[in-house]
């Protein structure tokens, strides 16, 4: 073996060398983890709307008190502990979760762990959470994330952004908000409310146009989350007044039809764009209405109310100075499908992840996030 005492007299090796380690250092997806880019609501929210002015907030206890990075202290994840991406991407590798993309200082994230650009009370539809003030549709997540995507390109090239874009994860979920403002005819969603399928036909072809527009930034591996059972959550239940074990037919009816539309628009995306991109269904509703349904099989015990918050207006979920001015919180947080009035438990976010993570064909298609990550694209 011949052994160089000084790289100096050697250039082509020195240069070599160097070349290596800047390659190492703006090309993260030869890493084990594909980075990932999380778009989406509350149920992803992983601090966005703490730099918002907006009543759509979690920044204050007890949200994250089972959040282990941050030692309990709220981090503005809608949930006592970690979301569904934050579990997925745990799974797949990831050693820290993407950062809020509205917190300062992230964009160097971009280019290894990816950005978190969800934001609460938000929708697919520009106009949904209008009575919260301040939130970021999704269309405005995605100019977001064109941003990111100029940094990516100057970090990296523009031939080498495209291969790291190709290699990471897209998910998307959203659309609760704007069923929610559908049912509610205090707020000024629509002037006129449309008949449901016109609802459940504009709300498609909005996320189509979303996503397309992702694939044209780059994106290749999508998943794209259907809506859950919203009938079920304990805000829908108290405000259509809903007998405990019941849920609402009208809202899931609702919802059960735009998920099936929502599917069969991906579907004719996987058969347009055959093998340059793959866009996979999760199908939350089921996974949900099973938990609910099923739940001490789960070992939960309250499937119909909140562990934090209470079961009627105004729903709040806080923690004051004393008890005397704080919400009502359960003594078993594993013991509850549901956080708040909206959002699950880390609980129950731990079954549909590893759902989305390992199901079949009637959780999650055509294929799992597992083999979505070894998905190559041409």
């Amino acid at each position: 073996m011949y052994i160089f005492h000084d790289l100096a007299t050697f250039p082509c090796f020195t240069m070599t060398i160097i070349f290596i380690f800047q390659m190492l250092y703006v090309l993260p997806f030869c890493s084990s983890s594909a980075a990932t880019f999380v778009f989406g609501d509350s149920l992803v929210d992983a601090g966005n709307n703490n730099f918002l002015f907006t009543f759509s907030k979690a920044d204050s206890p007890p949200y994250g008190i089972d959040f282990k990075p941050s030692h309990g202290k709220p981090t503005g994840r809608f949930t006592n502990g970690r979301t569904i991406s934050d579990i997925v991407g745990e799974a797949l590798g990831g050693n820290s979760f993407p950062p809020p993309y509205l917190a300062p200082n992230v964009e160097s994230n971009a280019t290894h762990i990816g950005i978190n650009y969800a934001s609460g009370a938000s929708g697919i539809l520009d106009a949904t959470g209008t009575l919260f003030i301040g939130r970021v549709p999704l269309s405005e997540q995605i100019s977001n994330f064109e941003q990111s995507r100029r940094y990516i390109v100057k970090a990296m090239g523009e031939i080498n952004a495209k291969r790291f874009l190709k290699k990471a994860l897209f998910s998307v979920t959203i659309g609760s908000n704007d069923v929610i403002n559908y049912f509610q005819p205090s707020i000024p969603f629509l002037s006129e409310k449309v008949s449901p399928t016109t609802f459940q036909d504009f709300l498609v072809s909005n996320m189509t146009m979303n996503l397309q527009r992702l694939h044209k930034l780059g994106a290749r591996k999508f998943v794209v989350v259907g809506v859950g059972p919203l009938g079920c959550i304990p805000f829908i239940r108290a405000i259509r007044l809903i007998s405990k074990g019941k849920c609402s037919i009208e809202v899931n009816t609702l919802i059960r039809n735009y998920n099936k539309k929502l599917k069969v628009e991906l579907d004719r995306l996987n058969k347009d764009m055959g093998p340059k991109a793959i866009f996979i269904y999760a199908n939350s509703y089921d996974v949900f209405r099973e938990i609910i349904l099923n739940h001490k099989q789960h070992g939960f015990e309250n499937a119909d109310g909140p562990c934090c918050g209470g079961n009627f207006p105004p729903f709040v979920c806080y923690k004051g100075k004393n008890a005397n001015t704080s919400s009502v919180m359960c003594d078993d947080r594993g013991k509850y499908v549901f956080w708040d009035a909206y959002h699950p438990t880390e609980a129950a976010n731990i079954i549909v992840a590893k759902k989305f993570l390992n199901g079949d064909a009637s959780v999650i298609s055509p294929i799992n996030i597992r083999h979505l990550l070894h998905y190559v694209s041409y």
